[in-house]
């Protein structure tokens, strides 16, 4: 069994996000709207794997652990969403929040690191439960922040194809402190996601 279906027998429905499907020429082609409810801000993710190798996961549905933990470190926040894909060439982690409002780039990356704990939570129960002893083993990271998030200007450029501005470094956004920002968009293809060009 793969690990996209033990997530899938894992979690809930109702804490994922259900793919759309539409047809182009002679095969279909799949994207995802990810929507930040209490701002009421979405963007749109195109060129999706399909459905038999991707799970997408309202992190935001699963509860703050504040009955536990003090949350003086940001230990209680988490990511917006995370999409976990694993296709013939790829195995990825992205973890992504969504910002229609100004908010501090601490608070943006407390919650990045939260939507980590949570896949690292998941990664324990696969492999205790499910006897899976490399469940989400080899997988790669990717952190992301989409809308109103601040960006250097001394290391952004702006995108004319679709009027965005995206950060650039010669790093990989695989933490949560290097994360690829992007504002002002609604509509972002897959691959960019994990590649950040």
């Amino acid at each position: 069994m793969s690990d996209i279906a033990i997530l899938k027998q894992m979690i809930k429905a109702t804490a994922t996000v259900s793919l759309a499907e539409r047809k182009v020429g002679t095969h279909l082609n799949y994207s995802v709207t990810l929507t930040e409810t209490q701002d009421n801000y979405s963007v749109t993710i195109d060129g999706m794997p399909t459905p038999n190798e991707v799970i997408v996961i309202n992190a935001d549905l699963f509860e703050a652990p504040r009955n536990v933990f003090n949350g003086s470190r940001g230990e209680c926040k988490r990511a917006d969403f995370i999409i976990i894909a694993d296709t013939d060439t790829e195995r990825i982690i992205l973890c992504i929040e969504l910002k229609k409002n100004r908010d501090s780039p601490k608070t943006i990356i407390q919650q990045l690191k939260g939507a980590k704990c949570f896949v690292a939570y998941c990664q324990e129960i696969g492999k205790v439960f499910w006897n899976q002893q490399n469940f989400l083993d080899t997988y790669q990271y990717r952190f992301v922040g989409i809308g109103y998030i601040p960006i250097s200007k001394t290391k952004t450029r702006p995108d004319r194809r679709n009027q965005i501005t995206i950060s650039t470094s010669n790093t990989t956004h695989d933490c949560p402190e290097r994360m690829l920002k992007i504002s002002r968009q609604d509509y972002i293809q897959f691959n960019f996601l994990i590649e950040g060009r």
